[in-house]
């Protein structure tokens, strides 16, 4: 019997999925990203898993609390389904190693450059990184899928300089993305 190979495309919220006005952790704050709603579709229908992966920083500084991200987590996570796009999952990082308060104030395998949440959802879903993509505005998510081995990185240009590698597609409107997807 054939092994089912499963793909994902992992995504940063911030910058990617949404607007990055700077820690959004509020329905009314969020601005959806042009074009991410139709990538989802393609991707989907070419068999992918859509995983997200996010540092939440805002959370480690107190600005506002998991409790705060869940609701919003959910919200996004309707507003994706009411357009007929799964989300299989959303990993998080809570963690700051200098800024956070309390018990956010620590090193974290999850928190990107570091590939922890990449690895913790290949090894959930059985994916198969080399075959999957990342889709991020920032080198720290780049880092993470090269970390990884995620065999496709996409750096979206948005409001944060991303280093320039030979081995990362540059792109300017996410629906770019679409010639990545086998």
């Amino acid at each position: 019997m054939d092994k089912v190979v499963k793909k994902a495309v992992f995504i940063d919220r911030d910058g990617v999925i949404n607007e990055d006005f700077g820690y959004v952790f509020q329905p009314r704050d969020f601005r959806f990203i042009g074009g991410i709603f139709d990538f989802c579709h393609v991707a989907q229908s070419r068999g992918y898993l859509l995983i997200v992966v996010t540092n939440q920083a805002g959370i480690a500084r107190g600005y506002y609390s998991e409790h705060d991200f869940r609701i919003l987590n959910d919200w996004m996570l309707k507003e994706f389904e009411t357009r007929g796009v799964h989300i299989t999952h959303v990993y998080y990082c809570p963690y700051h190693p200098s800024l956070g308060i309390g018990h956010y104030k620590r090193e974290s395998e999850d928190r990107k450059p570091n590939p922890g949440m990449i690895l913790r959802a290949r090894d959930d879903y059985g994916i198969d990184l080399v075959q999957s993509l990342l889709i991020g505005d920032k080198d720290s998510d780049i880092e993470a899928g090269q970390a990884a081995g995620i065999g496709t990185l996409i750096a979206l240009k948005g409001k944060y300089p991303i280093t320039e590698k030979p081995s990362v597609i540059r792109i300017y409107d996410v629906m770019d993305a679409v010639c990545c997807l086998a």
